[in-house]
């Protein structure tokens, strides 16, 4: 059969055999007379990857720290796949921004804020991609991301993409520390991530965030060393850099043609190739011999390749031992098992902005990452009256199995609230009824969508490994959905850490009360580092966050999307209060008023919890025999809890403590669970009286990078503020430091550090652990706190006043 069959004919042909749902197998008698520009043009893109084959399949993350090229790598990925006609830089000229920043601040700002899902199809393979945010107040959506991931490109806007007939399902999430809860969204759902380095930071505070987030999700990754073309662009110390603080074994599967404005394309190693990118936007791939003055250090690389990968792979390593001849395909096939095993790392390089390296990095997650038939993943089976038990999720594309899957990420839109998903297992339909396996409700689903940013493509059917949103399904953030109530599988949900700042947040106008609330309610339920209460005593509504970044981007929100502005006051460390020292506890309830009374009686101690646990608490039961009957226990807990939510030291929040309920006594007649629960708060208002406490506060690692000159400066600044340096590192006339600062001594630095440095110094941190605060700022805590509640004797107001 000659191809010359009419364009407007072969259209009709593809649409006819895309909308038989059953007859996908037609396309592949097609497929050998169609060039892939040709498929994505002429049929319908939703149709045509909604019935992929699992091996066809990838679910990946792009993930980094800020201004490391996620999103405009994502931008270049959806061009080249044929998924955008035109590609739009972050902050561009032409003021539209790139596709995954669909929010109107992350256009304005040049930043992710919220994670964003697309897939796409490339050497027909179904990718799904999500861009996480690189702030490290938004490590949220990374773990959200990684949760439902199988693998991870280390750049939540969430689309889909088609390349080589594979489609890609991508999740560009921030890089900002402040938004960390959308890369922990991200991660959650992903099979695997590209870790996106930038040449010239190399890795920096967030990128070891995402790093561990990686690690806790057990995400396989590949890492692209971007910004080539930039002034101090260095990738072999960033590969350096990546084996001594990151750990990995990692090593280069390609090296540049030149650096800064001398890059002018790619080497690849394994195949002994060099890449070339021309056309205007470098979609022309042109593959020549390797530059003479670069095959020695090529054949090195090359060799030290070989060298890390025969050290992890046992069928490779056999290969070198044996000095067998080693094919292109015996280092791809080793590439690809210790990379999901996350044994090695394979690096790739590139300059997304000017289009070099995009497309290699393309087949590298079609050749080395997993699809999601390759990815365990298990869930909990709970029977009424057994242990729950661990169960591992088919993963075939197919209706033999019930249905299971992740709500990771709610987001509310024009048509309600919007729910991002991850099928695990089975098979769901549109019509089909689904059930929240915590809450028992059932839900119809009228509508099955994918996203691709802000825009919706319905679909009919979902199989395992896809990801999807539903409308109108009211849940939280980490439910299962299942189709039978009889499957209950629980799923595990993602890591949320503790908020770090807070402040005193309310509507500038009495009018805009009403939707003060809608707002608070609405970004509560889609952030859960968003959190909001009524301070009772100073009268004053609070909301905390991870850094005053995520609470100022959610006033402006406030201000857009629900016009009320809203008046914010100075941001306010979260501090915490703890004991130094076990201390035990025998308090005794009673009361007797005429009728029934209460009685109840408890005896235990209360511990510190180990550093490592100090922003929890623990309950334990220990009690043995009738003494405190088992239905009472409950009403205990509830009082431990209740007083742990304001200390009575400074005000604060308690944490790391454990309640060991050891004994106690009750009344057959006057007993309750009421009273029981006042008993326990009876006894932790004693354990203030008679142990030792003191107040903790969040530890801050800080990374400052500036010129040479300014390091003095640099360190005396960081030591005023409290701060422990832990390691200086220097690059060609500049200098970093990392520290270890308290986070109350922060407010105020970035205006300081521009100010020593000439406006050159530029800084990051994210949250690291709780610790004990310095003595005087402890005292100047209590002291305030006795004051806001007339507390102090009024000899010790008097002298405060004179001083």
């Amino acid at each position: 059969c000659r191809f010359e069959v009419k364009l407007s004919i072969l259209n009709m042909t593809l649409i006819k055999i895309l909308n038989e749902p059953r007859a996908m197998h037609k396309l592949t008698t097609l497929s050998k007379y169609l060039n892939q520009r040709s498929v994505r043009c002429m049929a319908s893109y939703e149709k045509y990857a909604e019935h992929k084959a699992i091996d066809k399949i990838r679910n990946i993350g792009i993930s980094a720290h800020i201004d490391s090229g996620k999103t405009t790598l994502t931008e270049r990925v959806l061009f080249y796949t044929g998924r955008i006609d035109h590609m739009h830089e972050v902050k561009g000229k032409d003021n539209v921004g790139a596709v995954m920043d669909s929010m109107e601040l992350e256009r304005q700002r040049g930043i992710t804020i919220q994670s964003a899902a697309t897939y796409t199809i490339w050497k027909d393979h179904n990718i799904n991609i999500i861009d996480t945010p690189g702030h490290v107040d938004f490590t949220v959506e990374v773990e959200r991301s990684l949760r439902v991931l199988d693998a991870a490109i280390l750049v939540l806007a969430a689309t889909y993409t088609i390349w080589k007939d594979h489609n890609i399902n991508i999740i560009d999430t921030p890089g900002h520390v402040d938004f960390t809860v959308e890369v922990e969204r991200s991660l959650r759902v992903l099979d695997a991530a590209i870790l996106v380095l930038c040449a010239v930071g190399g890795v920096q505070s967030q990128s070891l965030t995402v790093n561990r987030q990686m690690k806790r999700y057990n995400v396989p990754f590949l890492a692209f060393i971007n910004k080539l073309d930039r002034l101090g662009a260095n990738p072999y110390r960033v590969i350096s850099q990546m084996r001594s603080k990151l750990n990995h074994n990692a090593a280069f599967v390609q090296l540049p043609i030149g650096l800064e404005g001398n890059n002018k394309g790619l080497v690849d190693l394994i195949t002994q190739q060099a890449v070339y990118f021309d056309g205007s936007y470098g979609e022309t791939i042109r593959y020549d011999e390797i530059p003479k003055d670069m095959r020695t250090e090529c054949s090195e690389r090359r060799h030290e390749l070989i060298e890390h990968l025969s050290n992890v792979d046992d069928k490779f390593g056999e290969m070198f031992l044996e000095e067998k001849p080693i094919e292109v395909a015996d280092i791809k096939n080793a590439i690809r098992r210790t990379c999901i095993k996350r044994t090695f790392t394979p690096v790739f390089v590139g300059t997304a902005l000017k289009n070099r390296g995009v497309q290699p990095l393309l087949d590298g997650v079609l050749d080395y990452l997993p699809n999601p038939g390759e990815v365990e993943n298990v869930g909990l089976k709970e029977e009424e009256g057994k242990e729950a038990k661990q169960i591992v999720l088919d993963p075939a594309r197919s209706d033999s199995k019930p249905f299971v899957a992740l709500a990771f990420k709610l987001e509310a839109g024009k048509f309600g609230q919007l729910t991002y998903m991850r099928c695990y297992q089975g098979m769901l339909r549109k019509g089909d009824n689904i059930f929240n396996v915590r809450t028992k409700r059932k839900v119809k689903i009228s509508r099955l969508v994918r996203m691709h940013s802000s825009n919706m493509e319905d679909v009919n059917e979902i199989y395992a490994g896809d990801i999807f949103s539903l409308f109108g399904v009211d849940c939280a953030s980490g439910d299962t959905f299942v189709t039978d109530i009889k499957d209950c599988i629980s799923l595990e949900s993602i890591f949320v850490p503790e908020p770090v700042v807070s402040m005193a947040i309310s509507p500038a106008n009495s009018k805009d009360r009403d939707n003060f609330s809608k707002a608070i309610a609405r970004f509560t339920k889609e952030d859960p580092t968003f959190h909001f209460w009524f301070d009772s005593d100073n009268k004053e509504t609070i909301v905390s966050g991870m850094g005053e970044l995520h609470l100022e981007i959610y006033a402006q929100r406030m201000e857009r999307e629900y016009n009320c502005p809203v008046v914010m006051g100075k941001p306010k460390v979260a501090f915490r209060e703890s004991l130094v020292s076990p201390c035990e506890f025998d308090y005794l309830h009673k009361k007797q008023s005429g009728g029934q009374g209460q009685y109840a009686r408890v005896t235990g101690m209360l511990e510190p919890l180990p550093p490592q646990k100090n922003t929890l608490l623990e309950f334990v039961d220990e009690t043995v025999g009738t003494n405190v009957p088992k239905q009472f226990v409950p009403g205990v807990r509830r009082g431990f809890l209740t007083m742990a939510e304001k200390g009575l030291l400074s005000g604060n929040k308690l944490s790391g403590l454990k309640f060991r309920l050891v004994d106690g006594a009750h009344h057959i007649v006057d007993s309750s669970e009421l009273a029981f629960y006042l008993a326990a708060q009876g006894a932790v208002k004693e354990v203030f009286e008679k142990g030792s406490w003191q107040v903790l506060e969040p530890i801050m690692t800080v990374e400052v990078c500036a010129p040479d000159e300014f390091q003095g400066a640099v360190i005396a600044n960081l030591n005023k503020r409290h701060g422990i340096v832990t390691g200086t590192e220097g690059i060609e006339g500049w200098f970093t430091i990392y520290a270890e600062v308290p986070l109350n001594e922060m407010f105020g630095y970035a205006g300081e550090l521009r100010s020593a440095t000439q406006g050159k110094g530029e800084f990051s941190m994210e949250y690291s652990r709780y610790s004990p605060c310095l003595p005087e700022v402890q005292e100047k805590l209590i002291y305030e706190y006795q004051k806001a509640m007339g507390l102090l004797p009024p000899e010790k107001m008097q002298k405060k006043k004179k001083n």
